[in-house]
């Protein structure tokens, strides 16, 4: 296994290619005037700029050029990149969701560039805007190879506005060069720009990008070059203090959990390259509550991070190991624990940093160094949470990365056992990616380390995928040991050996209403190796997809399961509930239909129904979504998820409840109002989040939050809270 597993980087060594060349360039002239980002385009100036133009169509045919024309120039001084967009269109009736910043989401007219400031096809910041003059800002990681590498939590300032006419509308932005990272005396960054025209009913790209890839993939972009070489970043130091009143009642404990909060970030500038984020005292009470997942499974469930001191090159840290059965690293074990119920509860931060960026052009360091508080009423001691990330890029776009995680309880509490005072993990991952991804691919190497224990503690894998137009391939072996543990990573399971494969099959037809058809044969087989190699888990999905150029989609999916249950599982949830026993292997099938209409209308929706046996009983489930928009002000949202699970007896039968209404109202550009409501009976939790937001400044806001959560059998309370924040962006 050990020879296996040497060899498997060595064979990616003959899957790279040479570094894309685009024959698509334009100049970024100098100047020293400074242009008002006020969306009209009036200044003379604009008249002396270069421009990048003659867009290629990627939906719904990715071998013409654009239907309407988008032109984008851009002139720059020492301080600012600014950016001149004119885009035609059929009228002025454009969609929007809302007015408020980092849309995002399909049938929304846009236009967003892409600038990839290092030139390695890895990173690259992201800035839109759509014609009522809704900015957004973001980040692409691991060259933008799929939906998880787009992130738009990120934030900077930056100003720009648009214009609205009969059939085209223009925009200006103005970028600080300080917001973006690049090389002292850099000529020249790798650029892109993708357009989401809606009433033609076509997404287009200034570099021709096939649909197979993502329209933000950073394999396919050209060169913006400037006249003379950009000079040293002079980022001032932002200071973002906050205050916090809340007022804030736990019902359950009878516990009153009012407090007042005084704390800080900082985020310093470290050179052209590296950011330094600082924090003290966090307070992360606003953030956006999570969703509320209805979870028939045996394991825990990965929720996204939100929290923006986390978010600037996020996937240094996050993104070794496989993300789905074995990433190390997890950033939202920080500040949070268990207390002595298994509860899972806040556990404050008392402060930290984060080092992260370039050291040079082709290698990254990420660093991070957080301190949380000790409770001993509820046993939890105070913890050194550290790690040390590097990256260094390979051939064209591949990187070896080498990672060392440190967890250390510090100071000798008496409830805290031996085996529990620290966990170290070391580990190196290769990630391959070629020049236009058609090869890509990991190989990683884990190991951890407790109190006296030392000894294998392994998490191994690889992956090897090939992507054409018509055909994609991946084959994923995963292989963790039952010892190996990450207490700051996501591990779904251990004592595992998994292999999985994923054969698709496309079809373009050139005629008719369907854009594309696709057929996808994933299957994963799991045994559990200090079980003598147990065969544990089986699962195999065929599904077949119809998607249509009005922009409907229908999905039809078949699975066959096979579980063995070596420990007992009660599906259902519910008090009192038999187990389905242990030492019991389960074969069990369904399918399942998906519809998904057309986004860009006012009314859409999408409905998915599924219908199967479900372990030695049956599972009839329905899931849909509703979305109507009062554009460009009001947004109104409906999820609903039902499951009847019916299990013979002694075991429970029982309907579960997922319904979740949403309100978004933005009454202008800096007023936001959103109210989400959550019914969960699995939860047996009514909760309500309405939070009220007044961005009074550039990335300054007041918060006003109000939290309800009632239990759903006696409408008894929970808790309840209502917050009043104020964060104020200062640079000094």
């Amino acid at each position: 296994m050990a020879k296996f597993y040497v060899a498997i980087p060595l064979l990616f060594l003959f899957f790279f290619a040479h570094s894309q060349n685009s024959s698509k360039s334009f100049t970024v002239k100098y100047i020293n005037e400074t242009i008002i980002p006020d969306g009209i385009l009036d200044e003379s100036i604009w008249d002396t700029a270069d421009s990048a133009k003659n867009y290629h169509q990627y939906f719904p045919s990715d071998s013409v050029m654009a239907i309407k024309p988008t032109e984008i120039k851009m002139l720059y001084n020492d301080k600012t990149l600014f950016i001149g967009i004119r885009a035609e269109a059929d009228g002025p009736n454009y969609n929007t969701r809302s007015l408020q910043r980092d849309f995002r989401g399909p049938g929304i007219d846009q236009i967003t560039l892409v600038f990839d400031t290092f030139n390695d096809g890895n990173t690259a910041f992201l800035f839109g805007i759509n014609p009522f003059g809704v900015r957004r800002e973001g980040l692409i990681a691991n060259g933008g190879l799929d939906g998880r590498d787009f992130t738009t939590s990120w934030d900077v300032k930056w100003r720009g506005d648009a214009k609205i006419y009969d059939d085209y509308f223009t925009a200006e932005m103005a970028i600080p060069l300080t917001s973006l990272k690049f090389k002292e005396g850099e000529v020249k960054f790798r650029f892109n720009s993708y357009r989401l025209d809606m009433q033609t009913n076509e997404r287009t790209t200034w570099v021709a990008i096939p649909q197979n890839q993502p329209i933000f993939s950073l394999a396919f972009m050209g060169d913006m070059v400037f006249e003379k070489g950009l000079g040293k970043s002079r980022t001032p130091l932002a200071l973002i203090p906050y205050i916090n009143g809340i007022a804030a009642r736990d019902y359950e404990s009878d516990q009153d959990l009012s407090n007042f909060k005084v704390g800080a970030d900082a985020k310093v500038s470290v050179g052209n390259s590296l950011n330094l984020d600082l924090t003290v005292n966090p307070d992360f009470s606003t953030v956006e509550v999570d969703n509320f997942i209805t979870n028939l499974t045996r394991f825990e469930v990965a929720l996204p991070e939100r929290r923006q001191f986390f978010v600037d090159n996020n996937d240094l840290f996050g993104n070794f190991g496989g993300g789905r059965d074995a990433n190390p690293f997890f950033s939202r074990r920080i500040g949070i624990a268990r207390d002595t119920a298994d509860n899972t509860i806040e556990n404050r931060i008392i402060g930290g940093l984060r080092l992260s960026g370039k050291l040079n052009r082709n290698l990254r360091l990420g660093f991070l160094n957080i301190q949380t508080e000790e409770d001993a009423a509820n046993e939890i001691p105070s913890n050194n949470n550290m790690m040390l990330a590097l990256q260094q890029k390979m051939f064209s776009r591949s990187n070896l990365g080498f990672f060392f995680i440190n967890r250390q309880a510090i100071g000798a509490s008496d409830f805290l056992p031996e085996d529990e005072e620290y966990n170290r993990v070391v580990g190196l991952d290769y990630i391959l990616a070629s020049a236009d991804n058609s090869w890509t691919g990991k190989f990683y190497a884990h190991k951890s380390f407790q109190p006296n224990d030392s000894e294998g503690n392994y998490s191994l894998g690889f992956n090897l995928g090939k992507n054409t137009r018509n055909f994609s391939a991946i084959v994923d072996v995963v292989s963790i040991d039952e010892e190996f543990n990450s207490d700051l990573g996501f591990i779904r399971r251990k004592d595992i050996f998994k292999v999985a494969n994923i054969l698709e099959g496309r079809y373009w037809p050139k005629k008719g209403k369907v854009n594309r058809y696709q057929l996808q044969l994933f299957n994963v087989v799991t045994w559990r190796q200090n079980l003598d190699f147990l065969y544990s888990d089986y699962d195999f999905n065929l599904e077949g997809t119809a998607e249509f150029k009005t922009l409907e989609s229908l999905q039809a999916r078949f699975q066959k399961r096979f579980v063995f249950l070596t420990d007992e599982f009660e599906p259902t949830g519910k008090d009192g509930a038999v187990p389905l026993p242990a030492n019991t292997g389960y074969h069990f099938n369904g399918v399942e239909l998906e519809f998904q209409s057309d986004q860009r209308k006012l009314f859409s929706f999408g409905i998915q129904p599924s219908y199967g046996e479900f372990f030695n009983g049956e599972r009839w489930s329905v899931e849909g979504q509703m979305n109507m928009r009062f554009q460009p002000k009001v947004e109104l949202g409906l999820n609903v998820q039902y499951d009847h699970i019916e299990l013979p007896e002694p075991f429970s039968t029982t309907d579960i409840w997922l319904v979740s209404p949403r309100a978004t109202i933005t009454f202008s550009k800096s007023v936001f109002w959103s109210t989400l409501v959550q019914y969960s009976n699995q939860r047996d939790n009514l909760g309500v989040n309405s939070r009220l937001q007044w961005r009074f400044a550039p990335l300054s806001d007041l918060f006003l939050v109000y939290n309800d959560n009632y239990f759903v059998n006696t409408f008894m309370p929970r808790s309840r809270s209502i917050n009043l924040k104020l964060t104020y962006w200062l640079n000094i």
